[in-house]
C-alpha cells in the first residue's frame, strides 16, 4: 500500500493507526474516558481490545477474536432462511442487515431469555417483532347459485341424451347393415339350391365363397351379431349342439387304448386336450350368460325401487357404491401388500399375494417340472397326465381367480348411478383427473404466511459476539476478552486494573444493540475480583468516532517524525514502516 500511495499518487506523507485507538482519543478529548481505560471494538470481521496506560495504547496486552457484525448478520440470515424457506429470496443481505440493527437486542441472561419465550408468556410476546411482507388477496371463488347448478345438471342431461339418441340411431344403422347382410346370403343360398351340381363351382367362383359351408358360416355369424345388436339373448342350444357334436369332432375319446394304434392314442390325447379347452370356454359362456340375466333382473328390481320413491333410492344407492368401492379398495391393499412378511427384508412374497386357483397352477407346475428333471421324461404316457392341462388351465379356475362379486356389483351400481345421475363421477375417473392435474394445495396461502416473526432471532444472532461457539468459533466473548487483554499487560498493579475496568470504551457498529453495555458490565463483574469497580460507556458515534479522531490527529500533526514521508520512502525504502511508531497528540 505504501508503494502504490507514495510511487502512483505521489503522497507527500502517511500515517497509519488503529481505529479503536483513533476513537478512544477522540472520546477522551470529550471526557467520555480517562488515560487509564479499554478501548473494546467489535467490528464487522474481528473484535480487539486494547488496553491504554497514561493516554497510549498498549499493544502487547491486545486480544483479538475472529468474530463480528458480518457473523451475526449471516447467522440472522440463516435462521430466517431455514425458518421462512418459502420466502428465502426476500432476505437479501442488505435487507437482513436493517433487521439486525432495527430489531436486535442483547439479552441480559441469554438462558433465562431463552426460557421466557418457550414459555410463551406475555413479556414474550411484547418482544416479539413482526415484518410483514406484501400480499395481495387472492380473488374471491363464488359458490354456484342454485339456478346455475340446476343450469348445468340440464345441460349435462341434455348432452347425455345426444349421446343416447346417437348411439340409438347408430345402433339402428347396425341393425339395418346386418339385416340387409342377412338377406342377401338367405337369398344366395336359396340361389345355390337351385344351380345345378356341375355349375356350383362357377356360381361360387362369381361370389367369392369357395363353399357352402363358408356362406353358412357367415349366415351364421351375421345372424348372432344381429341378435346382440337388438340385444336378444343368445341361444342355448350352442351347449347342447357341442354336446351332439362331441361325438364327430373327438370321436376316439371312449374308446379304450387297447382298441387304438400309437398315432391314434397320440390324436386321442390331442383331442382330449381340445375338449377339455372348449369345455372351459363354455362353462366361461354359460358364466357370462348367466350373470348378464342376474345383473338385468337386478336393474329391473332397482329400477322398480327406483319409481316407488326416487330420493331415497338416489341416497341408498350412493351410499352402497361408496360401501363397495372402500371394501374392493380395502381388498386391493392385501392383495397388494400380503397378510404377512416372507421373512426376507420386510417385503411380501409374490405367492402370498396369489388367490387358491393361482397357488394350485404353480404347485402342478413346479411338480411336473420337478419330476420331469429327475429322469426320463415319461410325461404324456399315462392318461391322468393330459389331466394337468385341465388343472391348470385358466379356464378351470374358481371364483377366486375372476372379478370379485363385490367389484361386479361395484360395476353394475356405477353404470347404473350414470344413468339416473347426471352429476355421479365414478371414483375411478376422479382419481385419474386428479392424477393428471396439479396436485392442489393443502390450503391457500393467507396474510399470515407473508408474516416474518422476529422473536428468539431477535437476541439470538448477537448472542455469537458472547458466545462464538454458536456459530463454530472456538474463541472467547468480548467479556472474557477483556480479562484476557488485561492479564497480558506487562506491569502487573490491582490499581492500574481498577483505573483500567472504571473505564470501558464500547466503539463500532456492532456495540448499538441495547442492552450491550448493561450485559459487558455483567459478564466482566463476573471475572473480576468482587468489589472491583467497573464502568463501561459507549462512544458518542461508534460508527464515526475512529474517522473523527483519525481526521484530529492529522489535523494536528507538528513533528515530521509522526508521519511516514515520500523522502522517507525512497531514502530508508519500504521495510522502514514496519518499525515505525508515531505518538496520539490530539
Amino acid at each position: 500500500m505504501s508503494e502504490l500511495l507514495f510511487e502512483t499518487y505521489g503522497v507527500p506523507s502517511v500515517a497509519f493507526g488503529v481505529d479503536a485507538a483513533f476513537s478512544y482519543k477522540y472520546n477522551q478529548r470529550h471526557g467520555i474516558c480517562y488515560e487509564d481505560g479499554l478501548a473494546i471494538c467489535p467490528g464487522f470481521n474481528t473484535t480487539h481490545v486494547i488496553p491504554f496506560i497514561a493516554g497510549e495504547p498498549v499493544y502487547k496486552g491486545c486480544t483479538r477474536t475472529n468474530i463480528g457484525g458480518y457473523h451475526v448478520t449471516d447467522y440472522l440470515k440463516q435462521l430466517l432462511s431455514l425458518k421462512y424457506p418459502h420466502h428465502m429470496a426476500r432476505f437479501t443481505w442488505e435487507k437482513v442487515e436493517d433487521l439486525k440493527m432495527e430489531h436486535c437486542y442483547i439479552a441480559p441472561t441469554y438462558a433465562s431469555e431463552t426460557r421466557l419465550f418457550q414459555k410463551g408468556t406475555d413479556e414474550a410476546e411484547d418482544k416479539t417483532r413482526v415484518w410483514q411482507l406484501p400480499w395481495v388477496p387472492p380473488p374471491v371463488e363464488e359458490l354456484p347459485s342454485e339456478e346455475e347448478i340446476a343450469r348445468k345438471a340440464a345441460l349435462k342431461e341434455r348432452q347425455g341424451q345426444r349421446l343416447r339418441e346417437m348411439a340409438e340411431a347408430k345402433r339402428l344403422s347396425r341393425i339395418n347393415e346386418l339385416e340387409n347382410e342377412l338377406r342377401g346370403l338367405e337369398f344366395l343360398l336359396h340361389q345355390l339350391e337351385q344351380v345345378q351340381a356341375h355349375e356350383i363351382p362357377n356360381f361360387l367362383r362369381e361370389t367369392g365363397y369357395h363353399s357352402r359351408q363358408e356362406i353358412e358360416a357367415s349366415a351364421h355369424k351375421v345372424t348372432l351379431s344381429l341378435r346382440k345388436a337388438k340385444g336378444e339373448p343368445k341361444a342355448d342350444q350352442s351347449e347342447a349342439e357341442d354336446k351332439t357334436d362331441s361325438s364327430e369332432k373327438y370321436p376316439l375319446i371312449n374308446i379304450p387304448d387297447e382298441m387304438l394304434t400309437p398315432d391314434q392314442i397320440k390324436e386321442k390325447r390331442k383331442q382330449l386336450f381340445l375338449k377339455t379347452t372348449s369345455d372351459g370356454r363354455q362353462r366361461a359362456k354359460q358364466k357370462r350368460l348367466d350373470e348378464e340375466s342376474e345383473r338385468e333382473r337386478r336393474n329391473q328390481l332397482d329400477e322398480e325401487r327406483r319409481l316407488e320413491n326416487p330420493e331415497l333410492y338416489l341416497e341408498q344407492t350412493h351410499a352402497r357404491y361408496m360401501e363397495l368401492a372402500e371394501r374392493v379398495e380395502q381388498r386391493k391393499r392385501l392383495k397388494t401388500n400380503g397378510n404377512q412378511t416372507n421373512g426376507n427384508s420386510g417385503g411380501v412374497g409374490r405367492g402370498e399375494r396369489l388367490n387358491a386357483a393361482q397357488r394350485e397352477r404353480m404347485r402342478l407346475l413346479t411338480t411336473a417340472a420337478f419330476d420331469r428333471g429327475k429322469g426320463e421324461d415319461t410325461f404324456g404316457a399315462r392318461d391322468e397326465d393330459w389331466q394337468l392341462y385341465k388343472l391348470m388351465s385358466k379356464d378351470n379356475d374358481d371364483d377366486d381367480d375372476g372379478p370379485e362379486p363385490d367389484e361386479v356389483e361395484l360395476a353394475r351400481i356405477s353404470s347404473r348411478l350414470q344413468e339416473i345421475d347426471p352429476t355421479f363421477v365414478p371414483k375411478s375417473e376422479a382419481e385419474a383427473s386428479q392424477q393428471g392435474s396439479e396436485v392442489p394445495k393443502s390450503r391457500p396461502l393467507t396474510q399470515e404466511d407473508f408474516k416474518i416473526v422476529l422473536g428468539i432471532e431477535r437476541f439470538r444472532c448477537p448472542e455469537v459476539l458472547f458466545n462464538p461457539n454458536l456459530v463454530g468459533i472456538g474463541q472467547a466473548g468480548v467479556d472474557e476478552m477483556a480479562g484476557v487483554s488485561i492479564r497480558r499487560l506487562p506491569e502487573k498493579d490491582e490499581e492500574l486494573e481498577k483505573r483500567l475496568t472504571s473505564s470501558i470504551l464500547m466503539t463500532g457498529g456492532s456495540c448499538l444493540y441495547p442492552g450491550m453495555c448493561e450485559r459487558l458490565e455483567a459478564g466482566i463483574r463476573m471475572i473480576r475480583p468482587c468489589g472491583t469497580p467497573i464502568k463501561v460507556v459507549r462512544a458518542l458515534d461508534p460508527i464515526l468516532d475512529a474517522w473523527r479522531g483519525a481526521s484530529a490527529y492529522a489535523a494536528a500533526v507538528q513533528s515530521p517524525q509522526q508521519t511516514f514521508t515520500r523522502m522517507d520512502y525512497f531514502e530508508k525504502g519500504e521495510d522502514w514502516i514496519r518499525g515505525y511508531k508515531f505518538r496520539y497528540n490530539l
